[in-house]
């Protein structure tokens, strides 16, 4: 036996000592240093038994395509059954119409009646277009099967050649054309700002 094999065998002896040994150091360091739950990670036994009496679902999607071709789809933060009522809290809407134009919505809550297809949009309640126009309104009605959108009220509009106020606005595709059209109406106000 030369020298060399006989400082192998006593470093694999060694080894056969020193690793498990390291195991069991780690390991016990898991359990000497696991914290107990704090109360921030504990779940409320109040909201555990709110959740049971009213159930609800986290980010919900409803997406479709309405007559005139255009996709319709609604994310929502939370979604709450009630009937033929879906109740949603931090909702988020984008339709992209058959002609191009992208329109993106934002409102705190709203509610979607499953059986008439028809989303209405509470609160303060944001429009966006691909073509340049920024709204906000009190709230919103979309039809789902239509694809027609009204504000429930006054809105005021951001548009790429000023900004303007309205009653009301309408965003539809009339029958027999395939472009959308944003109708205001209702005591208009326009402040026309020329380009450059």
């Amino acid at each position: 036996m030369t020298k060399d094999d006989n400082l192998y065998s006593q470093f694999v002896g060694f080894l056969k000592i020193i690793l498990p040994l390291a195991a069991l150091a780690l390991m016990s360091t898991v359990f000497l240093f696991a914290r107990a739950p704090t109360q921030e990670t504990a779940i409320p036994y109040a909201e555990i038994e709110e959740i049971a009496r009213e159930p609800r679902l986290s980010g919900a999607q409803f997406s479709g395509v309405a007559d005139d071709g255009s996709v319709i789809e609604i994310n929502a933060g939370t979604t709450r059954p009630n009937g033929d009522l879906m109740m949603i809290e931090s909702l988020s809407a984008t339709i992209e119409s058959v002609s191009g134009v992208h329109i993106d919505i934002r409102a705190g809550t709203g509610e979607i009646d499953t059986a008439s297809r028809v989303a209405r949009l509470t609160g303060l309640a944001r429009v966006e277009t691909s073509n340049g126009y920024e709204m906000e309104t009190t709230g919103i009605t979309a039809n789902l099967t239509t694809g027609k959108i009204v504000s429930d009220g006054a809105i005021e509009i951001q548009a790429p050649f000023g900004s303007l106020t309205a009653g009301q606005m309408i965003i539809e595709t009339p029958e027999g054309n395939d472009n959308q059209v944003m109708l205001f109406q209702n005591g208009v106000r326009l402040v026309y700002t020329p380009k450059q």
